[in-house]
C-alpha cells in the first residue's frame, strides 16, 4: 500500500526527532565533562591552597580528572560488556551498577602509595628538579588521556595500564634520556600482550567446554544443571574471594595466606550449599532447552560483574589519580621522587572515583557494545565463563609472577568463548572451493523442497562466529598504546618545559 501525505510527514518528524536527539547527545556529553572538569578546578584551588606550586597541583588535578573520564569511558567496558551482550543486564543497570562499584572500589579501597605510578619503569635522577618531575608526571597525565580518547572514538578496548606506563616512560626519557628507563620492566610489559588475552581466552574456552560436557551435550539438561550449577557458583565465590583479597580489599585488609585460604574455601562450601536450592527452585519449572538452562547463570554473572568493577575501580584508580598524589606531594613537599610512599589523600582518591564513573555513565555505552556484541555473539553462560576467566587468569598469573592486563585478558576471553563455538558449530563441515558446483545428488531420495536448498546449502559451509576485524583493530592498538603513549607524553612534556620557562 502506497504511503500517504502524513504517513510520509509523520516519517520526517520521526527523523527529525532523531536526529535532533542525536545532535543534543553530542553536544551535551562535552558539556558535562567540561563541567565537571570547571569543578575539579574549583575544588582542587580551595583544597589546595596557595603555595609557590599550588598552580601545577591544580592543573594535575585538572588533568587527573580528564584522565578518569577517559579510564571510565573504555576500561570499564571489559566487565560490564559480556553482561549486557549477553541481555543479563539492560545497558542502564549495567551503568549504575558499574558505576556504584568503581566508585565504591577506588575510595573504600583505592590505592593509598604512589609506587604504581611509574610501575618501576623509570628511575629519576637525583638531579632532577621539583618543577621538572612535575611536568613528567602532568605530561604522562595528559598524554595517557589523549591515547584513551583516541582510543575510545575509535572504538578500541585498550589497558589504562600500559597507556599510563608508556606515557611516564616517553615523559622520563624526555626529561632525562635513556638511561633512567627499567628495560626488564617493559619486557614484561610486552609479553603480556600476548600471555594475557592467550591465557584469558584458554580458560574461558575451558570454561565454556567443561559446562557444555557437563550440562549442555547431555539428554537431561535440567537434571545435570541441578548437580553442576552449584558447584560452579561454589567454584566462583572462592574464586573471587582469593581475587578481592589479593585485588580488591588488598589495602584495606590483607590477611596471612592461611586465612585467605580458609575465607576461600568456607565462601566456596557456602556459594554451594546456597546454590542447591535456589537452582533447583529455579530449574523446577523450566524446560529442557539450552536457553532455559542459560537462565541460571544470569545473577551469577551480575554478581561476577560487579565484584570486578569493584576491584578495577580499587586497582585502576591508581593510573589516574598516582600521578596526581606525586605532584600535589611535590608541590606541597618541594621534593622530587618517587622512592618511599606517598599516601593518596581523599579528595585525590574522591577525584579518581567520581571520574570514571562519569565517564563510564556519559561514554561507556559504545565501548561496552563493541566487547558485548561486535565480536561474536553473548549469553549468559558465556559471558559467565568471561568473568569467572578474568578473575582466574588474573590470581593464576600472579601467583606465576607473570605480566598480565585484565583488559587484555577479558577481551582474549571473549575470543575464547567465540572461537569454540564457531570450533564446535563447524566440526565435520568442509568448505566448499569458490566456484565450485555442489555435489549432485541422488535422484532416488526425496529432495528438500527448493526453498530450503539456499539455506541448507549455508548450513554446510563453514561459519565464522568470530569478527576477525575487530581481533586485528584491537590487537593493533595493544601493540601501539605504550609507544603511542610515549611519544604523545615526550611532545607534551617538551611544550610544558618551553611554557614554564616563558
Amino acid at each position: 500500500m502506497a504511503k500517504t501525505t502524513l504517513d510520509k510527514d509523520l516519517s520526517k518528524v520521526t527523523r527529525l526527532q532523531s536526529a535532533t536527539h542525536d545532535l543534543s547527545r553530542s553536544i551535551a556529553l562535552p558539556g558535562l565533562s567540561i563541567l565537571f572538569l570547571v569543578a575539579v578546578t574549583i575544588f582542587a584551588t580551595l583544597v589546595v591552597g596557595d603555595g609557590p606550586l599550588a598552580v601545577y597541583a591544580i592543573v594535575g588535578a585538572v588533568v587527573a580528572g580528564y584522565l578518569a573520564l577517559n579510564i571510565g569511558a573504555n576500561d570499564v567496558a571489559n566487565n560490564m560488556g559480556p553482561a549486557v551482550g549477553s541481555k543479563a543486564l539492560p545497558m542502564a543497570a549495567a551503568l549504575v551498577i558499574a558505576g556504584i562499584c568503581e566508585a565504591a572500589g577506588a575510595i573504600l579501597a583505592g590505592g593509598d602509595v604512589v609506587a604504581t605510578v611509574s610501575k618501576g619503569i623509570i628511575t629519576p635522577p637525583a638531579d632532577l628538579g621539583t618543577i621538572n618531575f612535575i611536568l613528567v608526571m602532568t605530561a604522562a597525565l595528559f598524554a595517557a588521556a589523549v591515547w584513551i580518547n583516541l582510543a575510545t572514538v575509535i572504538g578500541a578496548p585498550v589497558s589504562t595500564t600500559h597507556s599510563i606506563v608508556g606515557a611516564v616512560l616517553g615523559s622520563g626519557v624526555a626529561a632525562a634520556g635513556f638511561g633512567v628507563v627499567a628495560w626488564p620492566t617493559l619486557g614484561a610489559i610486552a609479553a603480556s600482550w600476548v600471555i594475557s588475552p592467550v591465557l584469558g581466552g584458554l580458560v574461558a574456552a575451558g570454561l565454556l567446554g567443561l559446562i557444555k560436557v557437563t550440562i549442555l551435550f547431555r539428554q537431561d539438561r535440567i537434571a545435570a544443571a541441578r548437580t553442576w550449577v552449584p558447584l560452579l557458583i561454589g567454584l566462583m565465590s572462592g574464586v573471587f574471594t582469593l581475587y578481592m583479597l589479593s585485588k580488591g580489599l588488598s589495602r584495606i585488609w590483607s590477611p596471612s595466606g592461611q586465612t585467605t585460604l580458609v575465607l576461600a574455601g568456607a565462601l566456596s562450601l557456602g556459594g554451594w550449599l546456597a546454590a542447591r536450592p535456589w537452582v533447583a527452585h529455579r530449574s523446577a519449572v523450566m524446560e529442557n532447552r539450552r536457553k532455559e538452562v542459560s537462565r541460571l547463570f544470569v545473577l551469577p554473572l551480575i554478581c561476577a560483574a560487579a565484584l570486578l568493577s569493584f576491584a578495577h575501580g580499587a586497582n585502576d584508580v591508581a593510573n589516574a589519580v598516582g600521578p596526581l598524589a606525586a605532584i600535589v606531594s611535590a608541590a606541597q613537599t618541594g621534593s622530587a621522587t618517587t622512592a618511599g610512599d606517598v599516601a593518596l589523600p581523599l579528595w585525590v582518591l574522591a577525584i579518581g572515583a567520581l571520574g570514571i564513573s562519569l565517564g563510564l555513565a556519559l561514554f561507556g555505552p559504545r565501548l561496552i557494545r563493541t566487547v558485548g556484541e561486535k565480536i561474536t555473539k553473548m549469553d549468559a553462560i558465556r559471558a559467565y565463563c568471561v568473568a569467572q576467566a578474568a578473575a582466574i587468569t588474573v590470581l593464576g598469573a600472579s601467583t606465576l609472577g607473570l605480566p598480565v592486563s585484565s583488559t587484555h585478558i577479558a577481551i582474549g576471553g571473549i575470543f575464547g568463548v567465540g572461537l569454540l563455538r564457531e570450533i564446535l558449530t563447524n566440526r565435520g563441515v568442509r568448505r566448499r572451493p569458490n566456484g565450485a558446483a555442489p555435489e549432485p545428488t541422488d535422484p532416488s531420495r526425496p529432495q528438500p523442497p527448493a526453498e530450503l536448498t539456499e539455506r541448507q546449502r549455508e548450513k554446510t559451509e563453514k561459519r565464522r562466529l568470530v569478527r576477525r576485524r575487530h581481533a586485528w583493530s584491537i590487537a593493533a592498538a595493544w601493540v601501539v598504546t605504550v609507544p603511542a603513549a610515549g611519544v604523545l607524553a615526550a611532545g607534551m612534556y617538551g611544550l610544558l618545559s618551553v611554557l614554564t620557562q616563558l
